[in-house]
């Protein structure tokens, strides 16, 4: 059966990874992110609709989710940001800019689309991003690890909130090769240093945290709901080296 969900994020690495294989497999995709261009290119690729939004504006982020119609099976925030400092160089303006694009835009979305979810026949479902860092506590990523640890939160108290209509999930993935990575994954020393610190010896590809939300979204995960699925080459339970 075909459904409508909306990808916000639709641009990036995951986001677009997520938007094609939700579309290969029958589903509409409404495609959301700030790049018009690529918007449209991804469009005329997989079909479905788009709109264009900056997740910090709240009123753009409203018209874009609603512009999805009136019933949809579910929404994927795929927005991150990776900002790593130590915390003597963090200012506000990184933490109120970090907490906007990943935990209140993520409220803002489902808020926005909270009428087409409960419309929905069946119930609907919502996956969030947040990362391996959340769970382990890596140096250098205070104002990162504060908006993503915020995402989990704000996911749990949705999930219990919504059932059992709606039910909403987290994928926790370790580093991957996403444009918004290519700081940590360009240098080929630095990617494969990253990629030994894994018990599967590689970094991620934005099929593999796709693969997962897809399986989130779909009624094959009807009795998943108020989880943190951790995708991240072992990276937050094994240590394969003394």
């Amino acid at each position: 059966m075909s459904h409508t969900f909306i990808v916000i994020g639709a641009t990036g690495g995951i986001g677009s990874a997520l938007s094609r294989k939700l579309a290969s497999a029958g589903h509409t995709i409404h495609a959301i992110g700030r790049d018009a261009a690529k918007l449209a290119a991804l469009t005329a690729e997989i079909g479905g609709t788009s709109a264009v939004a900056d997740v910090s504006n709240r009123a753009e982020l409203e018209a874009a989710v609603k512009a999805a119609g009136p019933t949809v099976a579910g929404l994927a925030y795929c927005v991150g940001t990776i900002n790593l400092k130590p915390v003597s160089r963090i200012t506000d303006e990184d933490v109120e800019h970090d907490f906007t694009l990943n935990a209140l835009g993520a409220l803002r979305a489902v808020q926005a689309a909270l009428p087409a979810l409960k419309a929905n026949a069946t119930p609907s479902s919502v996956v969030f991003f947040s990362t391996v860092a959340v769970q382990q506590g890596f140096a250098n990523h205070a104002s990162i690890g504060l908006s993503k640890g915020a995402v989990e939160g704000l996911m749990l108290s949705l999930a219990a909130e919504l059932a059992p209509k709606i039910r909403v999930n987290c994928v926790a993935p370790s580093l991957t090769k996403t444009p918004l990575a290519a700081a940590l994954t360009s240098s080929e020393q630095m990617a494969t240093a990253i990629a030994s610190l894994h018990a599967l010896q590689r970094l991620g590809e934005p099929d593999d945290i796709a693969a997962a939300a897809a399986f989130l979204l779909a009624p094959e995960a009807s009795w998943i709901t108020g989880q943190v699925i951790c995708v991240d080459g072992g990276r937050s339970s094994l240590r394969t080296k003394g």
